[in-house]
């Protein structure tokens, strides 16, 4: 999807309609799971993998048996920095979802 680099949109702090410029939103690194956390761990219960006798082994290795993650999204929500080129106050925009995104620089 293509973005155009320049976008008319409303500036709460001017309170008026403006033209802005568009950047992309990068995350920074990937946020760690914890493993003990709750959704780990009823993962690993519907694994087989939880609790049990026995020497299991490192408990978040091993095939998932009877479960998958099923209707997961295939796309992202885009978020967009929108800068003000009259006060340059910068806000966070939400745009649609989309696999690929690209500012064009026309």
């Amino acid at each position: 999807m293509k973005i155009p680099k320049k976008m008319k949109k409303f500036c709460p702090k001017c309170k008026a309609y403006k033209e802005m410029t568009v950047s992309l939103n990068r995350q920074q690194g990937k946020n760690k799971v914890h493993p003990m956390s709750r959704g780990s761990r009823t993962r690993m219960k519907k694994r087989g993998l939880d609790r049990g006798f026995g020497n299991r082994g490192n408990v978040s290795r091993g095939a998932m048996s009877k479960w998958k993650r099923y209707n997961v999204k295939k796309s992202k929500k885009i978020n967009l920095i929108l800068k003000c080129s009259a006060c340059g106050k910068s806000q966070v925009f939400i745009g649609p979802r989309a696999k690929k995104v690209e500012v064009a620089h026309a």
